[in-house]
Order: structure tokens, then C-alpha cells, then sequence
């Protein structure tokens, strides 16, 4: 059973850990010479995001954006499970529950910048009352 009840849930919510990140000044130092365009196409239901980090844009639905140099494909019930700090990337990917097209290896260097908006993600589903997602 997933957890987003719609397309539209899952920009809400996984699109929107990288609005919190993109807000952060701190973190769109980090992002921006990494020079990664990462698109996500998630699961259950279909959802399209495009994370232009150089550009510090975010673009949802299938098409939209730039072409990305590094692809991940996953259910958004995985990618949930993502943010609140339950799914250990490498070992999703080793599992097939992650799929990745590009250089991997400069995603997993993303990920200890990944990891400090794992707080700001549960604290914006428990400030909206969605225990479902927090218990996922």
C-alpha cells in the first residue's frame, strides 16, 4: 500500500525536502559546485522531480527541467523512508529497491548534506498531523 495518496503528495513532500534544502543557504553552497542535475522518478504513485542543484531550481513532472546527469528510480514509499533516515542508499541500491543511471558515486558524496534535512523532513510531516508517513 503506499503512502502518498497521489502525484501531487509526493511533490508536497519529497519535492519538498529539497525546497527546505534549496532554501538553505548553507546547503545551496554545498550543492551548487557539485554540479549535479539529479531527477527522481518515483513509484506508486508516478512522480517526476528534477533537482538542478548548480541552478538551485526544482522542476516536478515527467519532461520538466534540465537533462539530468544522474538518474535514481524508486517507489516514493522508498524515497519517504529516505528522508526520515531509514533507507541506507548504497545498501537499497546493492538490493534493487534503488536504481541509478550516472556517476553513483557522486550521489553518495551528496549524502551527508542529504542527511541534515532528514530533521527538517520529519519535523514538516509531524507539523502536518501525517503519522502515516512518519510511521512508514
Amino acid at each position: 500500500m503506499a503512502v502518498f495518496a497521489d502525484e501531487a503528495e509526493v511533490y508536497e513532500y519529497l519535492g519538498g525536502v529539497f525546497r527546505i534544502g534549496m532554501a538553505d543557504p548553507d546547503l545551496v553552497a554545498k550543492l551548487q559546485p557539485s554540479g549535479v542535475v539529479l531527477r527522481i522518478t518515483y513509484t506508486n504513485p508516478d512522480a517526476v522531480l528534477t533537482v538542478d542543484m548548480p541552478n538551485s531550481e526544482i522542476h516536478t513532472g515527467a519532461g520538466q527541467g534540465p537533462d539530468p546527469n544522474i538518474e535514481l528510480f524508486m517507489s516514493a514509499d522508498t524515497g519517504n523512508r529516505f528522508w526520515l533516515g531509514k533507507v541506507i542508499l548504497p545498501v537499497a541500491m546493492a538490493k534493487g529497491d534503488v536504481r541509478a543511471k550516472g556517476p553513483v558515486s557522486k550521489v553518495l558524496k551528496l549524502l551527508p548534506i542529504a542527511k541534515q534535512l532528514f530533521g527538517p523532513y520529519r519535523a514538516k510531516l509531524e507539523a502536518e498531523g501525517r503519522d502515516d508517513l512518519l510511521k512508514a
